[in-house]
């Protein structure tokens, strides 16, 4: 099966919880109590998402880039 790599993002909300989010795949996104137990579950969505997508013969979006960037305010 070929490999895809996505970024993800986790954060931590005002309750404690842990949520992850993975941009370039639009509504795939999941939490956890703990930061391992987010990127598990992001990681499981993202499959499911992926197998979902192949299922409907739906491309895989590839992502364009990521960027960190830094402000003053």
């Amino acid at each position: 099966m070929p490999q895809h790599t996505f970024t993800v993002v986790i954060e931590q909300d005002e309750d404690g919880m842990f949520v992850a989010t993975c941009p370039a795949l639009q509504g795939c996104y999941t939490q956890g109590e703990t930061y391992e137990q987010a990127l598990a579950n992001i990681r499981e969505a993202i499959e499911l998402h992926l197998e979902a997508r192949r299922d409907l013969g739906e491309p895989i979006p590839r992502e364009m880039g990521t960027a960190t960037l830094t402000v003053t305010v």
